[in-house]
């Protein structure tokens, strides 16, 4: 599969553009966007969406990868869209406006759109969710750590685990963070950030009663993994309908 990738410039687009040179899951680049790079890269890059005409290989790529900024939401949907390419976002932070546009492109292309591209992290989610139906009355608390670089807090992982326990735990009140007095309340599920050093990701779900707790917990030991998580997701998304897909279809497949 050949692919586009936004973001070729920043370190996960290094990642994905280091894989897919290698031939992972039979990938290979067409051309790059980014606005900021620069250097020397194997495929043609250029600054902007609107810049991929003039580059031939872009017109036989299979799919486009993004792991830019979630402030390109509007220019990457449209270029999906117009080009019928499928795409795969793995940014996170993106407003309700972009959250939208990525909906109605979902309606005319394959879209996989996750929070984590960690196959350990959709698996954390599952389990996360089980526990919470089978325990109802048990308190929850999720700790999700990140590299001083990382700009959204809490993290997109974060708040999908906290989605898929809401699921089951249709009260259930998000809390960000805890300071002042006050005792929590039985529908609340607390949510922590901690931003510090080269952290690649960590993210631990405790549930736990007055008699015993329960401990989920994920640890990403290399920026990688994201990289092949969506390689694996493209891969998947080929060939699909038009909907908007995540981690767990790619794990029931």
């Amino acid at each position: 599969m050949k692919i586009i990738l936004s973001g070729i410039g920043g370190f996960m687009g290094a990642e994905v553009a280091k894989l897919a040179n290698a031939g992972y899951r039979d990938s290979s680049l067409a051309a790059g966007v980014d606005p900021n790079a620069d250097g020397t890269y194997p495929v043609p890059v250029v600054p902007s969406f609107d810049r991929l005409k003039d580059i031939p290989e872009a017109e036989a790529a299979d799919c486009v990868i993004d792991f830019s900024h979630h402030s390109a939401t509007g220019d990457l949907t449209a270029y999906a869209v117009k080009n019928n390419k499928p795409l795969i976002i793995a940014t996170t932070g993106q407003t309700e406006e972009e959250l939208k546009m990525i909906r109605e492109a979902s309606e005319k292309i394959p879209v996989f759109f996750a929070a984590n591209y960690s196959l350990g992290v959709a698996l954390l989610i599952e389990l996360a969710k089980k526990t919470a139906a089978m325990m109802p009355d048990a308190e929850i608390e999720i700790v999700e750590m990140h590299h001083d670089r990382k700009l959204d807090a809490p993290s997109g992982t974060a708040l999908a685990i906290a989605d898929a326990i809401k699921e089951v735990r249709a009260d259930a009140e998000l809390k960000t963070g805890r300071s002042g007095n006050g005792k929590r309340t039985p529908q609340e599920i607390g949510i922590h950030a901690v931003r510090m050093g080269n952290i690649v990701g960590v993210h631990e779900v405790l549930v736990g009663t007055q008699n015993q707790t329960i401990t989920l917990k994920h640890e990403a030991h290399s920026r990688a993994l994201f990289a092949e998580g969506a390689l694996a997701a493209a891969g998947f998304l080929i060939g699909k309908p038009a909907g908007l897909y995540n981690m767990k279809n790619l794990i029931e497949g």
